[in-house]
């Protein structure tokens, strides 16, 4: 039997997880000599490499002298906690990464109590050590106690420390030592992480936890092999979560080496690959021998807390910048992302409408940024939070969040969440005049919160939040202070018309922008919405001006991401996404119709 490691890397958003699955990759020699190596290899999609943050769950094999490590690298947001749960299930040791200055996120806390409950033995790596205000010594002391809180056994909390600076492939067991490379790492993987359970001469069980799409041979579903081995071509049968049982053939089985796939003719316990051929494959499902079906336990998969509508877009200026306009195409799009994306659920509402459920803001502006990017056009409504009746008592999601602000600006922002409903548990100082401050609060308050939190701090604080648990609703929660500036005639923005709009309030457009009757060109100053025309011009007389007055000096516009502006809609408004803008509108782009449904 091959000697085989298993683990996964976990780490909050921008501690570093995946620059140091690079540095295992170099340093192991798997990539050979002459190959270019992008930097955070693992980050595949664009979107990540865009934003530094690791959205699906990726893996590779790295070999170690004569042991194969298989690494998973799991995203870091709470947002994507169904992924982190179903990973954990497939290793048998967790290399938890911190930052040397950060210390304890809440988004490391959410995965260490899981791993804990599941039995894992953690690795700590200390990571950006060569940071000026890095306190290695404090953050270990903080691991220790947060395993020490969720009941970690001895053998847990006796864990391996090692410090890092992975960026540049450096790391120590001991922070007073020389600095060494990362061979301590591969040592301590092999020591520390117990081998595989399971045997080559039981039946062949295997189970999966993510899911791949390819053109070409359909839906790959990855797994750990649990025991027995099995072979390309054999008769398995694939045993469903719900009972039913699928007899079928592997017509391809893939294995990985470094971030390449190759084809396998055989695979044995203990391994991570992939295998094709079942086109009803899903998470959590069990393959398994056809003489002796045995399943495994389904994986429990986080629900969502979160819905949006997507809906065709049927504004005046739909059709005119996007490829896939028709509610088929973005039915096929958006049930080919339910595909492997188990995390979120879809569900049409109506002609055109479909319902589409996630963990947080994060993956539905995700999913449709790759889709803006893929040529579709549509629109979005405005965040729900889901609501649950447990026991017959109405009941909404609570987030545990935890901020970083400046100790002068405090006072503002707990005020700003007492008005949301936020209850404080605990303030610490964190050094360098910053306070970390956790709250419990309902998820709903948070939406639109994280633009008003940057603006309150200055841009200096920063945020976190994770799913708490579900409990009875809290009433309601103060939303947007301010109305929307909505133009009333469709047409170019003119540069004259928003010079004299800008004293209003705040304008999201610039010149030359296409406008329609409907769309909101900008935030009002009031709490009220306010008709304007924007394209008017300036009236021409024969009279010879001066030129005093030809001086127009425009404040430049506030610029609307996609995320932004989804925070920022009310109930009553849509984002309009296509390929090349973002545009936010009312539901009823006449004002006699916007009359009509306010007296509703």
């Amino acid at each position: 039997m091959q000697k085989i490691r298993n683990i996964a890397v976990i780490a909050h958003v921008d501690h570093g997880k995946t620059t140091l699955v690079d540095g295992l990759l170099q340093q192991s020699g798997t990539f050979g000599e002459h190959e270019q190596v992008d930097e955070r290899a693992m980050d595949s999609n664009a979107l990540e490499k865009e934003r530094g943050i690791t959205i699906l769950s990726k893996n590779t094999a790295i070999r170690y002298k004569d042991y194969k490590i298989n690494i998973i690298d799991t995203p870091g947001h709470a947002d994507f906690g169904g992924e982190v749960e179903r990973v954990l299930k497939m290793v048998d040791g967790v290399l938890v990464l911190v930052d040397a200055y950060e210390g304890v996120m809440p988004q490391t806390k959410f995965v260490v109590k899981k791993m804990l409950q599941l039995g894992k033995k953690p690795i700590v790596v200390v990571n950006k050590i060569d940071k000026p205000s890095a306190e290695p010594d404090r953050v270990v002391d903080e691991m220790f106690d947060l395993f020490a809180d969720m009941d970690a056994d001895e053998d847990q909390l006796d864990f391996p420390v090692i410090y890092a600076a992975a960026r540049d492939g450096i790391a120590k067991t001991d922070i007073d030592a020389e600095d060494g490379d990362f061979s301590c790492i591969f040592e301590a993987i092999i020591n520390e992480v117990p081998e595989p359970e399971g045997s080559a001469e039981n039946p062949f069980q295997a189970q999966i936890f993510t899911l791949d799409y390819d053109n070409y041979v359909g839906k790959i579903g990855i797994a750990r092999i649990f025991n027995g081995k099995v072979k390309k071509g054999e008769n398995v049968t694939l045993a469903k979560a719900d009972g039913e049982m699928v007899k079928g053939k592997i017509s391809k089985l893939i294995g990985f080496h470094g971030l390449n796939r190759m084809e396998i003719d055989e695979a044995e316990a203990g391994d991570i690959v992939a295998f094709a051929g079942f086109e009803t494959i899903d998470v959590g499902d069990t393959l398994c021998d056809s003489e002796n079906p045995q399943a495994l336990d389904p994986l429990h998969i986080e629900e969502p807390t979160l819905t949006v509508v997507f809906s065709v877009n049927d504004s005046p200026l739909a059709g005119m910048e996007g490829k896939h306009v028709t509610a088929n195409k973005l039915r096929d799009r958006l049930e080919s992302e339910m595909q492997t994306n188990v995390a979120m659920k879809l569900e049409t509402v109506g002609e055109g409408k479909f319902k589409v459920s996630g963990r947080g803001e994060l993956q539905i502006t995700v999913l449709a940024e790759n889709m803006r990017r893929e040529g579709y056009e549509f629109g979005i409504s405005r965040p729900e939070v889901i609501v649950k009746e447990i026991e017959g008592v109405k009941c909404e999601p609570f987030e545990h969040l935890v901020i970083d602000v400046p100790e002068d600006l405090s006072g503002t922002v707990i005020e700003r969440l007492g008005k949301r409903k936020a209850e404080m548990k605990s303030m610490v100082p964190m050094g360098q005049g910053f306070q970390r401050i956790e709250f419990e609060i309902p998820a709903r308050a948070l939406i639109g919160f994280r633009g008003q939190f940057l603006t309150d701090t200055k841009g200096e604080g920063v945020m976190n939040h994770s799913f708490l648990e579900f409990r009875p609703y809290s009433g309601s929660v103060e939303s947007r202070s301010y109305g929307a500036l909505i133009s009333m005639e469709n047409g170019e923005a003119l540069a004259y018309s928003l010079f004299n709009l800008q004293d209003r309030g705040v304008l999201f457009i610039k010149p030359q922008t296409k406008v329609y009757e409907g769309m909101i060109i900008g935030e009002h100053s009031r709490a009220n919405d306010l008709t304007v025309n924007p394209i008017k011009g300036k009236a021409q007389s024969n009279v010879r001006s001066s030129g005093a007055d030809e001086a127009i000096k425009l404040v430049p516009p506030r610029d609307m991401s996609l995320e932004r502006a989804l925070e920022w809609i009310e109930d009553d408004e849509l984002l309009e996404v296509t390929p090349e803008n973002i545009r936010i509108r009312k539901k009823f782009l006449k004002e006699h119709e916007r009359k009509r449904a306010s007296r509703k």
